[in-house]
């Protein structure tokens, strides 16, 4: 198909290794109608479905006089109508929003105590990784729309990441997506606070104000598209000032379930290198935990990087927990795995657990107001941890349910 120089707009991903993908290139002509070419090793098999989604949403967008071309490496409709209109809307100015049937077990909300032991990240415009992430069974699923989206991709990957927030199916694991740095990142939210995403991640925020802004934003979002269902923020705290103000972010907006520390850009921001031993963070994590403790948030680490090495994941999993945290971010799903093992409850944590609700079960059933294990006194937030290891270990498989009559 020949294509002019002026009135062209592309769209997607093509080349050695792009999969589940579509490639886009659109002219908007003045005349001999519609002329849709798609090329696709599916062709004989799915092109006339390819056609028929194109047709529909060219019509959708009044787009009368085109030509385009659909290089297609197995993309599934939602893909392909993300972008398509991606490409559209590169040309034109319109309100009209193409939106795919929300799949029918995505409509969830998520609790601010739920488990976050582990994050994967997924390129905001990388359709083939989204696919089957949630099979892995990670906590959260976080679609990048920052560093993991080139600049002159990022606003095609808008489109991609809401179609894919309403039509793939995630297997229940918390819908994330972490937007650009405010204020850039207040444009992300009209794609994704409409469409049922769960939790939003704050990168590079450095001050309360930047967590004020961008809820006054998604309350707007949210009155206007009647959203009841509460959208959680995880700030992520990339810089010395931001280590320095952790406390007040915390504190912030009741709407905050946990904050994040990024060490790649707080290390080059120090002016200094990331190493394994981590003594150059030790100062900025120690800080994000309390300041998270002291608030009621869960701490969560930053992420680490080798995904060869499973032994020295682990090593820094038990580092992390040691120092407080509660989960940590991936880039790989081989690596959810061990940081659920080592992020849940170990067997001596559990046996302590155990003996601590066991004996504030016979203090209750005493009526005493104080619970005492062996010569020691338990205080209520002990009691209240234990609780939750206990919980923890149930879900995680490692404690029966009837754990009490099994004692």
């Amino acid at each position: 198909m020949e294509f002019s120089n002026e009135k062209i707009a592309i769209s997607g991903n093509k080349g050695k290794g792009i999969r589940s993908d579509c490639f886009v290139t659109l002219e908007l002509t003045n005349t001999d109608g519609l002329q849709i070419e798609i090329q696709s090793k599916v062709a004989v098999f799915f092109g006339d479905e390819i056609k028929k989604t194109v047709v529909s949403v060219l019509n959708y967008f009044n787009i009368k006089n085109a030509k385009l071309l659909i290089e297609d490496t197995g993309a599934i409709d939602c893909v392909i109508t993300a972008r398509i209109e991606a490409a559209i809307k590169m040309l034109i100015k319109t309100d009209k929003v193409y939106l795919p049937e929300m799949y029918a077990e995505n409509n969830y909300s998520t609790t601010k105590d739920r488990n976050r032991f582990s994050r994967l990240y997924l390129p905001g415009n990388s359709p083939s990784l989204m696919l089957n992430a949630g099979i892995h069974k990670p906590n959260g699923i976080i679609l990048d729309l920052e560093d993991a989206v080139a600049a002159d991709k990022k606003f095609e990957a808008r489109f991609l990441v809401r179609n894919a927030l309403r039509a793939i199916d995630f297997y229940g694991a918390e819908r994330m997506v972490r937007i650009n740095q405010i204020p850039q990142g207040l444009e992300d939210l009209d794609y994704i606070v409409p469409n049922n995403v769960n939790l939003i991640l704050v990168p590079k925020c450095e001050d309360a104000e930047q967590i004020h802004t961008l809820n006054n934003r998604i309350n707007e979002l949210k009155k206007q598209f009647n959203i009841t269902n509460e959208i959680w923020l995880m700030p992520i705290i990339e810089s010395a000032k931001g280590v320095m103000n952790a406390y007040q972010i915390a504190l912030s907006a009741p709407n905050i379930v946990s904050m994040a520390i990024g060490l790649e850009d707080y290390t080059a921001d120090l002016g200094t290198r990331r190493t394994n031993e981590a003594t150059e963070s030790f100062f900025a994590r120690s800080v994000l935990v309390n300041a998270c403790r002291a608030a009621g948030l869960q701490p969560i680490d930053s992420v680490f990087s080798d995904i060869a090495d499973m032994d020295a994941l682990k090593e820094n999993v038990l580092k992390s927990k040691a120092l407080g945290f509660d989960g940590m971010g991936c880039i790989h799903p081989r690596q959810i795995k061990v940081i659920h093992e080592y992020f849940a409850p170990d067997s001596v944590e559990i046996d302590k657990a155990k003996k601590i609700v066991l004996a504030f079960d016979e203090a209750t059933a005493k009526g005493l107001g104080v619970v005492s294990l062996g010569t020691k006194m338990i205080d209520p937030p002990v009691v209240k941890r234990a609780i939750k290891t206990i919980d923890l270990a149930i879900n995680m498989g490692k404690l029966s349910k009837d754990w009490r009559n099994e004692a």
